[in-house]
């Protein structure tokens, strides 16, 4: 398919990677879009018509054993490709599973846009359970050092991204956040400790409301904000204006719509056979790099022709599955479709 060559040229400009490399990445993603799963033997069947699909297979397998992905060019290529360059709404969250004996299990800080969040950094975490802070100040770290604290508006997180040590380390990063605790989290008052809930037990399901003064949560002062759900509360605390926090929270759930994507509604991550970290992250970069294409490519066609709403007035998909819809046409029936192919690969450049 001599198309590719204009995806291939956009990426060995961007990365500078080795052309057969490039080759390689590039046959990936189209044929990730195609068969619309990371189950290699599924990618191998549409990676390379004019070889055998038994070589496709060996072709994969090298390429994820020897070739080095540098994620830290793969974050600025992501980040350059977004129009709005700082305020960055961070979000941070994990997503896992089990493979076998294996506990899959990635930490993900990614920038909410536009109803999801496109992934940025990501590590690996050795176990199945909950992060800790110092893999936490890690990948924020690395953050720092890619594009400056300067650019963080400010850090979504759940209830399990709390902790004495982590809440502490933003509040002297001046990291503005804004994360979700639990309702039975202690807090210090005249009277000894409580728990937090006993400050909204008087607001009705739907109310919502912030606390006056600073309180002593996690060994850490900070405001508090909360509101009364059906059976439970979702309470947050921050370290900025608690009348926002509310507002703020909301965005949190993108980095779950990417999930989804990357997921069932989109990729099916979880159909990997892949169990070896390295080979993972590599897997996470292209699978970044083919949901930002997808995610752009409807954007851009929602210019031209608008998603039509439901009646609960959202959209009937959500931009991602629009382009990647789009896309999987175009591949479907590249000789005919050359020139939409060609837009669509425009619309991954950054420059």
């Amino acid at each position: 398919m001599r198309q590719i060559n204009k995806l291939e040229a956009l990426l060995q400009s961007q990365f500078g990677w080795h052309k057969s490399r490039v080759n390689c990445m590039s046959l990936f993603m189209i044929s990730l879009i195609k068969v619309r799963t990371v189950n290699l033997t599924q990618i191998a069947l549409a990676l390379n018509p004019r070889v055998s699909a038994a070589s496709n297979y060996r072709r994969l397998q090298r390429f994820f054993a020897l070739f080095e992905l540098d994620l830290n060019a793969l974050a600025r290529f992501v980040v350059a490709l977004l129009p709005v360059k700082d305020n960055f709404t961070l979000t941070l969250d994990r997503t896992n599973w089990k493979l076998g004996r294996s506990n899959i299990n990635f930490l993900v800080l990614a920038i909410a846009y536009k109803g999801t969040a496109f992934p940025v950094l990501w590590s690996l975490l050795d176990k199945r359970g909950n992060s800790h802070t110092c893999e936490r100040i890690d990948i924020l770290q690395r953050f720092f050092t890619l594009f400056g604290k300067d650019k963080i508006h400010c850090l979504l997180a759940d209830r399990e991204f709390i902790g004495d040590d982590w809440i502490a380390w933003l509040k002297r990063e001046q990291i503005r956040f804004y994360i979700r605790i639990r309702s039975n989290a202690q807090v210090a008052t005249q009277n000894g400790l409580q728990r937090i809930d006993r400050s909204f037990e008087h607001l009705k399901v739907g109310q919502h409301c912030c606390l006056a003064t600073t309180k002593q949560i996690y060994g850490q002062r900070v405001r508090v904000a909360g509101l009364r759900l059906t059976d439970d509360y979702l309470i947050l605390i921050t370290n900025h204006l608690p009348e926002r926090a509310l507002l703020y929270y909301k965005k949190r759930w993108q980095i779950e719509t990417l999930f989804g994507s990357l997921k069932s509604r989109g990729f099916n991550f979880e159909d990997t056979h892949l169990t070896h970290s390295t080979r993972l992250s590599k897997l996470m970069g292209l699978l970044t790099l083919t949901f930002c294409w997808a995610h752009l490519v409807g954007e851009w066609r929602q210019q031209i022709k608008p998603i039509h709403f439901k009646t609960h007035k959202r959209m009937a998909y959500s931009l991602f599955r629009y382009g990647l819809d789009y896309l999987r046409e175009i591949l479907f029936n590249i000789q005919v479709k050359r020139t939409q192919f060609y837009k669509a690969v425009e619309i991954l450049s950054c420059t």
